[in-house]
C-alpha cells in the first residue's frame, strides 16, 4: 500500500487565526477512507472548529477505539496527543487520561459499533460520571470494515445494501445520553457543515460530558434506498430545532441567521452559545422536554438535529470527586504517597 504525504509548505496567503496557525496546521494525514465517506466531512468540521476556537494543538488529546470512525483521528490535528485504544474501550482510557491530566482538552471519537455494541457499557459510565470531554459518534448504522452488517443503531425496518430488512429495535445514543445525565447533547449530519462546526465548538468549550451523535452515511454499504442513514434520507427527514453560534469570551461576532427568538447560554469559560430557534416551542435547557420531543419526531420518521440539550451549570468528574486543582501527573511522590499516617486518617473516616 502506498501512502501519500501532505506537503508541509503552506501558501503564504492562507488565513491565520490568533495563534498564527492556518487551517492546514490542524490537519493530519491523508484519509484512506472511501471517497465520499461522511467521516471525512466530520474530520474537516473538527479541523475547522479547532482552528476557529484557536485551540493549541498540543493541548488537545484525541482518543478512539476500533472501526472506520476510529481511524479518523489520524486525519486531523496531527500535532496533538493521540491514543487509539482497543474496540469499545476508548471511554475508560479517556477517563483515566482526564483524571491524570485535567489541563488537556479531551476529544473522544467513536462509531456506532464501537460505542453502541461492544463499548456500550463504557459509553454509559463515562457519560453518567460527567467526564469532561467532547464525545463524537460517527454513526452510519453499519459495520463498514466487515462488509456492511447492521449495527445496533440501525433503524428497525431499514434495509441493507443486499436487501435484508433489520428486525431489531435500534439503540438511540442521543436518548441514552440524555437519560444518563449528559450536560451537552447534540445531533447533526456530516453533510451539514454549517450546523456541525458550531456544535463541535460548543462541545469543546463545555465543561462536563458533551455528546454529539453525527449521522455519517457509509457510501459503500449504507447509502441506498431503504437506508435511514443515507444522504438522501437524512436530507429529506431532517428537523433542525435551532441554529447555533459560538461567541468566544463574550466577543461579539456577526451572524447571518434569520430573525427569530434567540437564547444565549453562557458556558464556564465565558463563551456564549447563541441559539437561534427554528422551532418556537423547543427549549434546549429542559431535559425531559428534549427527550419527549425527540421521541415524538422519531415516531414520524424525522431526524431531530441541532443542540438538543445544554446544562450551563454542569459539573465534571473532578468536581464530583473533589480532586485537587493540580493535575495528578504534576504531583510529586510525597504528595501522591503521603505515608501511613495519612492512610490511617482516611480509613478512619470510613468507620
Amino acid at each position: 500500500m502506498t501512502f501519500i504525504a501532505k506537503p508541509k509548505l503552506h501558501h503564504p496567503s492562507l488565513p491565520q487565526n490568533g495563534l498564527c496557525y492556518t487551517r492546514r496546521d490542524y490537519e493530519g494525514k491523508i484519509s484512506t477512507l472511501c471517497a465520499g465517506c461522511g467521516h471525512d466531512s466530520i474530520s474537516a468540521a473538527i479541523i475547522q472548529a479547532c482552528w476557529e476556537l484557536e485551540v493549541e494543538p498540543h493541548r488537545l488529546a484525541k482518543l478512539s477505539g476500533i472501526g472506520c470512525s476510529s481511524k479518523t483521528p489520524d486525519y486531523f490535528l496531527g500535532q496533538s496527543h493521540g491514543f487509539n485504544t482497543v474496540h469499545g474501550r476508548m471511554p475508560s482510557v479517556l477517563t483515566g487520561a482526564n483524571l491524570a491530566n485535567r489541563d488537556l482538552i479531551y476529544l473522544g471519537v467513536s462509531g456506532d459499533g464501537d460505542s453502541a455494541s461492544i463499548g456500550i457499557g463504557q459509553f454509559v459510565h463515562a457519560i453518567r460520571r460527567g467526564v469532561n470531554m467532547a464525545y463524537i459518534v460517527e454513526n452510519n448504522g453499519v459495520y463498514g470494515l466487515t462488509k456492511g452488517q447492521f449495527s445496533a443503531t440501525a433503524d428497525q425496518g431499514s434495509t441493507s445494501k443486499r436487501g435484508v430488512v433489520n428486525a431489531d429495535s435500534p439503540i438511540d445514543l442521543v436518548g441514552l445520553a440524555l437519560q444518563l445525565g449528559a450536560s451537552y447533547v447534540g445531533r447533526s449530519f456530516s453533510g451539514d457543515k454549517a450546523q456541525l462546526v458550531p456544535l463541535i465548538k460548543g462541545a469543546l468549550a463545555h465543561r462536563g460530558a458533551a455528546f454529539i451523535d453525527v449521522i455519517s452515511p457509509c457510501v459503500a454499504f449504507n447509502n441506498h434506498p431503504g437506508s435511514t442513514k443515507s444522504y438522501e434520507y437524512v436530507r429529506a427527514h431532517n428537523d433542525a430545532v435551532n441554529r447555533l453560534d459560538v461567541i468566544p469570551q463574550r466577543q461579539e461576532i456577526s451572524v447571518d441567521y434569520a430573525a427569530g427568538q434567540t437564547i444565549d447560554v453562557e458556558q464556564h469559560d465565558g463563551s456564549l452559545l447563541r441559539l437561534h430557534k427554528l422551532d418556537a416551542d423547543y427549549d434546549p435547557r429542559d431535559r425531559i422536554a428534549a427527550m419527549n420531543y425527540i421521541q415524538q419526531h422519531q415516531a414520524k420518521g424525522e431526524v431531530v438535529t441541532g443542540l438538543l440539550y445544554i446544562e450551563a451549570e454542569a459539573q465534571d468528574l473532578h468536581k464530583h470527586l473533589k480532586t485537587v486543582a493540580t493535575p495528578f501527573n504534576q504531583l510529586d511522590a510525597a504528595q501522591l504517597s503521603p505515608g501511613a499516617a495519612a492512610l490511617a486518617k482516611i480509613n478512619a473516616g470510613f468507620r
